[in-house]
């Protein structure tokens, strides 16, 4: 068997591995921190298109329930809105991409990010447990970026991005499919334009779904 071969194989397996590792441990302690962190991508998400569009940042919360808000003014509701679910895929696209390109160290991207969730937590997330999250999280990214290799740096970046874009795909369908009655994103997104919320639940699931498998092509052709 060629060489290439066997390594597409051995992509495959592990790609199914992880995904029904993921699963199977969805509900438990395992994957808990995890979630916390892709709800902490949404908030940034929330708050970065807060920022691009002139508005100004006031606070940001999580709850141990995974769940989060960004608070502030100005700038465009409909672009910050849409922000959320979306923002926290591209995080997730970015992130797995950065895993697998040669061209990119592993470790300086997993410290860079160690950084970003430090500074967002301390300067924006005021509630006692996003405080207390996003501190030891933050210490331990920078922590495996200085004391583990490099392979074990692209494999923390591989489980964060693939979790981030499975986890706003199964988010999507949470808040938005499954509960439209819930003031989600999507809600008040509706009452903003008129557009039902289903309508948005719908929209984004397909955009992240047509994203990740475009995700999963990309990765298994750099196999």
């Amino acid at each position: 068997m060629k060489r290439a071969t066997k390594k597409k194989l051995a992509f495959l397996g592990g790609f199914a591995a992880y995904f029904g590792a993921l699963w199977l441990l969805w509900g438990t302690p395992v994957v808990y921190p995890l979630k916390i962190f892709v709800v902490l991508l949404h908030e940034t998400s929330h708050a970065l298109a807060l920022w691009a569009t002139g508005g100004t940042v006031e606070r940001i919360t999580l709850n141990a329930a995974q769940g989060g808000a960004t608070y502030g003014y100005g700038g465009s509701a409909f672009i910050t809105l849409s922000a959320g679910y979306l923002g926290s895929l591209l995080w997730g696209v970015v992130l797995a991409l950065s895993a697998n390109t040669r061209r990119v160290r592993a470790n300086l991207v997993v410290g860079l990010l160690g950084g970003l969730v430090a500074g967002l937590t301390l300067l924006y997330v005021r509630s006692v447990f996003g405080v207390g999250f996003g501190v030891l999280f933050a210490v331990a990214l920078v922590g495996v970026a200085a004391r583990l290799p490099l392979v074990w740096n692209r494999g923390v970046l591989t489980v964060l991005g693939m979790t981030s874009c499975l986890y706003a795909i199964l988010d999507i369908k949470s808040d938005v499919l499954d509960r439209p009655e819930l003031r989600s994103d999507a809600a008040m997104l509706a009452e903003l334009t008129g557009v039902p919320t289903l309508a948005w639940g719908t929209l984004w699931i397909a955009v992240a779904l047509v994203v990740c498998f475009f995700l999963a092509r990309a990765l298994w052709k750099k196999a």
